[in-house]
């Protein structure tokens, strides 16, 4: 196989462990903490978890293991969407279990979750494990969407769980992803099956974060290479000086990716979803703020810019969240097929204009067609609208252009404007991971087979102090119902980590909104350039702006 000058070193690169986990798995010992509970409903997650809620946070530190010594075989696998550093984990994983006794074996689930339930594995070696050292991708076992919450799919895991004598399972994923961890933990422990489960946290959107959890991998390495690609665009903005560019950023639930990526770029606008909330804006009110920096530049002869858009935003608009809510119930049940019959678009419009409110018709009647008609695609398994096809950066800058328009005619807009539209996704979720996501991703493997080894189980790996060099990180492990509340899905109430959505008053958005006004009217781009890999530390072991603000560092 043929490999890139940067393959081959990055196979070469030693991740940095936490002090504590570094000179040999004899010399880790544990300190624990105070009992825990969840950050709400504790009542209804106590009796849901029994056998494994509010245990202990713990600590491990330096000194004498005293874990007590048996062949582990570990299972793990990697659930959800991919995010940079995913390999690393179960290196570091591979390298603990490997560490503590050669005869140990870790088993990689194909595919994700449906991989136990069908299980279909590979046994990891050195050399299958060398191969994917520091790389970005989950291609090393691949993985899947399937969610582990049926009492059918934990009795078929018990099975194939028993039948490789697994003493542990590994789960790396998101949010439901780990509250599926919590769950299967809870049946596991409640049926004595001697299996442990652990959790790791990833997410490159940024929404696996609590006052334990200082970042989800991935979040470093995919806004990295966002606002590298915006940085690029703003340069070529700046040069051209003929376009507004509408960039839409990963993040459906949160807008952590877009304000990360505002604070490494400075661009001109960057909506926050969950400031759109707040203030209840409305799409036009939207529009107008916007079309208010085109134009204020515009003025000044500068007819370009940049505005980054959270993929989510129009789920944080409430005029447009009640609307698709109506079109949801518009279209249930045997309804879809009814519309889809339907001859021509004249013909659904006038279904449409029938079946909603006024209120909600008015605001589907100033969207663009084409938004129009992406609203009514193909609905997910649940029926509904899937927002995630709506093209929200199109959306925005034609509702900005037609608003410019009215401008130009009544004379206050003297500027010209057209756009380009971008979407930046998958480009950051496979990318060759930052050293930080590196070194952070290795830690949690070689953390999480610790928390193994000293029998927890329903824990997620937990690695902190992650702004300051490696060597003073913290590792242990938390309970994941800490994390839990009650929310309502699917028409019933179930446990859920809760999502961590940006904080309206923490320090990474005061400071975005301290100095959004300037952006908006002065050419103020900063251009983050590529990730480095090689060279001083204060530019390769760099943190994300929102970790340095978060914790009073930048």
């Amino acid at each position: 196989m043929n490999l890139s000058p940067l393959q081959k070193a990055r196979y070469q690169y030693s991740p940095k462990l936490p002090g504590m986990l570094r000179g040999g798995i004899s010399e880790i010992s544990v300190k624990v903490g105070a009992p825990t509970e969840s950050v709400a409903d504790q009542a209804k997650i106590k009796a849901l978890f029994p056998n494994t809620y509010g245990k202990e946070e713990i600590t491990f530190v330096k000194g004498s293991n005293t874990s007590a010594a048996k062949k582990q075989v570990v299972g793990v696998i990697l659930s959800g969407g991919q995010a940079p550093g995913g390999h690393n984990v179960i290196c570091g994983l591979y390298d603990a279990i490997k560490a503590t006794d050669k005869n140990n074996v870790l088993l990689g689930f194909k595919g994700g979750p449906s991989g136990l339930i069908d299980d279909d594995f590979i046994e990891f070696t050195d050399e299958y494990i060398n191969a994917y050292r520091n790389t970005g991708g989950f291609d090393i076992i691949g993985s899947g969407r399937t969610k582990l919450e049926t009492e059918e799919q934990f009795k078929v895991v018990t099975e194939v769980a028993k039948k490789h004598g697994l003493t542990a399972i590994v789960i790396i994923g998101g949010d439901d992803s780990n509250t599926n961890a919590a769950v299967l933990a809870e049946y596991m422990a409640a049926h004595n099956t001697g299996v442990q489960v652990i959790g790791c946290p990833k997410t490159i959107d940024g929404d696996l974060k609590n006052e334990d959890i200082e970042a989800s991998f991935g979040f470093d390495t995919a806004t990295k290479t966002y606002s590298e690609l915006i940085g690029n665009i703003e340069r070529d903005a700046n040069s051209a000086k003929k376009y507004w560019h509408f960039i839409k950023v990963m993040g459906r639930s949160a807008s952590h990716v877009a304000l990360e990526c505002a604070l490494e770029t400075q661009p001109n606008i960057c909506l926050i979803g969950e400031e759109v909330a707040a203030k209840k804006m409305s799409l036009a009110a939207i529009a107008n703020y916007i079309a208010d920096s085109v134009e204020k530049r515009g003025n000044n002869g500068e007819n370009f810019g940049v505005a980054i858009i959270p993929e989510g935003i129009v789920e944080f608009v409430p005029e447009f969240s009640k609307l698709i809510a109506e079109i949801n119930e518009l279209l249930a049940g045997s309804k879809t097929e009814e519309f889809n019959a339907l001859p021509d678009w004249d013909a659904k419009y006038a279904f449409i204009k029938k079946g909603l409110s006024a209120e909600s018709f008015a605001v589907f009647e100033i969207l663009p067609q084409f938004v129009q008609q992406q609203l009514f695609l193909e609905r997910d398994p649940h029926g509904n609208v899937q927002v995630s096809l709506i093209e929200s950066e199109k959306l925005f800058s034609e509702m900005v252009k037609n608003e410019l328009a009215k401008r130009k005619a009544a004379g206050t807009y003297k500027g010209k404007f057209g756009a380009q539209h971008h979407f930046f996704g998958y480009e950051g979720r496979c990318a060759f991971p930052s050293n930080f996501d590196a070194d952070y991703c290795y830690s949690l493997g070689y953390n999480a087979f610790m928390l193994i080894q000293y029998g927890y189980t329903g824990y997620l790996s937990k690695v902190s102090n992650i702004s300051k060099p490696a060597e003073e990180w913290v590792a242990g492990g938390m309970p994941i119902t800490k994390m839990m509340n009650m929310e309502r899905r699917n028409g019933e109430d179930k446990p859920v980590i809760r999502k961590a959505l940006v904080e309206l008053d923490g320090a990474p958005f005061k400071f975005f909104a301290a100095h959004r006004e300037e952006w908006a009217v002065k050419t103020s781009f900063t251009y983050p350039g590529a990730i480095q890999y090689f060279g001083p530390a204060e530019v390769c072991d760099l943190t994300t702006r929102t970790l340095a603000l978060e914790k009073g560092q930048d």
